[in-house]
């Protein structure tokens, strides 16, 4: 293959083992390897900037055609740890939430759970780079993803992993991104591509022993972290679950 197909992946620590089993295998030869957070994934595949991404599943409707490549996830069965809703008060005292800018469907899952599960109605506020770092007012909540939310654990008294609440409201896990392609991709390179990514998935522990030196969680919290909180098989029931998500996306006609 003379081109090589241009792949945009995300840059938290949950996927290195997608990236292991990418980097240590021939398929590396053929692809074109960026790394972004899941909102950029999502803009490069629907404005035609890569051929393949890990894109957050929010996306998927307003694709043309969208094709699901791959038998590997970003998902959870119940408690995932990086996708949390943070606050100082309980859940009904809340009367304004700050959303994370990096993921759409982190952000549909929190207004889902919001009007199903938790029935509430706060106020919904965009939040802007380095939110994070901010106090929050008493009323307020945070929508925090990905590594940056390891560390905000200790910061405040009331927490709610929103994998863990979807688990609780549908009895089905979640999957927050999938391996999707805006056009055909050659079937030859599919299977090394999966085969790639397998690789990385049953090698987390060799992934994890090579890779630098995590600042947000020990070796072992992140070993534990892949191959406990985080599930990358898309298997029937991430598929039911994935295929509920949707269905509650468009029942709320959240965008």
């Amino acid at each position: 293959m003379d081109t090589k197909y241009r792949i945009s992946a995300v840059s938290y620590l949950n996927t290195m083992p997608f990236l292991y089993g990418l980097r240590n295998h021939k398929v590396m030869d053929q692809i074109e390897l960026t790394l972004d957070h899941p909102a950029r994934c999502a803009e490069k595949l629907l404005n035609n900037e890569a051929d393949i991404g890990l894109v957050p599943v929010a996306v998927l409707p307003e694709m043309n055609n969208p094709e699901i490549i791959s038998k590997y996830c970003l998902g959870a069965r119940g408690p995932v740890h990086s996708v949390i809703h943070y606050s100082n008060v309980s859940l009904h005292d809340i009367k304004s939430i700050n959303l994370d800018y990096q993921s759409r469907t982190s952000v549909n899952l929190a207004r889902i759970l919001a009007a199903r599960y938790w029935k509430i109605n706060p106020t919904w506020t965009p939040a802007a780079h380095g939110f994070e770092n901010n106090s929050l007012n008493r009323n307020e909540a945070c929508l925090i993803i990905g590594d940056r939310s390891f560390a905000m654990k200790k910061k405040y008294p009331y927490i709610w992993d929103l994998s863990e609440e979807w688990w609780n409201f549908t009895g089905l896990p979640f999957v927050f991104a999938t391996w999707t392609a805006n056009k055909k991709i050659d079937k030859e390179f599919l299977k090394s591509f999966n085969n790639a990514l397998g690789y990385g998935v049953t090698h987390i522990r060799e992934a994890v022993d090579k890779a630098p030196k995590s600042s947000a969680l020990s070796r072992e919290e992140l070993f534990h972290y892949l191959s406990k909180d985080m599930s990358y098989p898309l298997d029937d029931e991430k598929k039911e679950g994935l295929n509920h998500f949707l269905k509650e996306l468009k029942n709320l006609n959240i965008t």
